[in-house]
């Protein structure tokens, strides 16, 4: 595969609250997945589609990641750049990008993202629309039931079913590095910078088809769905 972008920023950050007690002395992304650290899947995802540079923002236990990053090179340069926990995704993203990226454009993800994402496809969107900033979105599953009623009636019920007009965002990225000067000093970029590139129809949304799956890790029931999925996720 050859991808047109060689850098990705990833923020690895998060103290994984929802995640206790597997986080109380562990980063999120060095939970264990499938036998190897979700560092692991993201650093050699990321390889292998073509990456050869990654920057990790650190923050909650940084120490950990660092050192299993170092005693185990996965064929990918890292850098590593710190930032608080009181900073949030604006201030992780904005310190790597400074620090470390030169490149035009670059992909930028949170590193509780597990996903088959066509890189190559979704780098080419970006670079066509020429855009500050693409995201990468699903058609959102409901946590609920959703009810079709009629007067008082309940004429059609759905468990927990695709809304396929509603997208999220699925923590994943291409930005142009005209992005930095939209990230606040410290603050969410989701809801600072984003809802600004919105305004001014300087944020894309490449909308993920049929056969691109992705699944954000943000509890230990994810962490059991992530097992049961892995395959279709990651092929292996």
């Amino acid at each position: 595969m050859t991808v047109k972008i060689r850098t990705a920023v990833v923020l690895v950050g998060g103290a994984g609250l929802r995640m206790r007690p597997l986080t109380e002395d562990l980063p999120k992304c060095m939970i264990p997945l499938h036998g190897k650290p979700l560092i692991y899947w993201t650093l050699t995802w990321l390889r292998d589609n073509g990456f050869d540079h990654a920057v990790l923002g650190v923050s909650y236990r940084k120490e950990v990641v660092i050192k299993y990053v170092k005693e185990n090179p996965l064929g990918i340069s890292v850098d590593f750049s710190e930032h608080t926990q009181e900073g949030e995704t604006g201030e992780g993203f904005r310190l790597a990008i400074k620090r470390h990226v030169n490149d035009e454009n670059f992909l930028a993800m949170n590193g509780d993202e597990l996903t088959n994402l066509n890189i190559e496809k979704f780098v080419d969107f970006h670079l066509r629309h020429k855009s500050v900033a693409t995201i990468a979105v699903s058609p959102m599953r409901s946590p609920f039931a959703v009810l079709e009623i009629e007067g008082n009636d309940i004429v059609e019920f759905k468990e927990k079913p695709l809304l396929k007009d509603t997208c999220v965002s699925a923590g994943i990225y291409v930005f142009n590095h005209a992005i930095s000067d939209y990230l606040p000093i410290t603050g969410s970029m989701e809801r600072l910078t984003f809802s600004v590139l919105a305004k001014k129809r300087l944020l894309k949304a490449y909308k993920l088809s049929e056969n691109e799956k992705w699944l954000t890790i943000n509890s230990i029931k994810d962490l059991s769905v992530a097992e049961q999925e892995f395959t279709s996720l990651r092929g292996q």
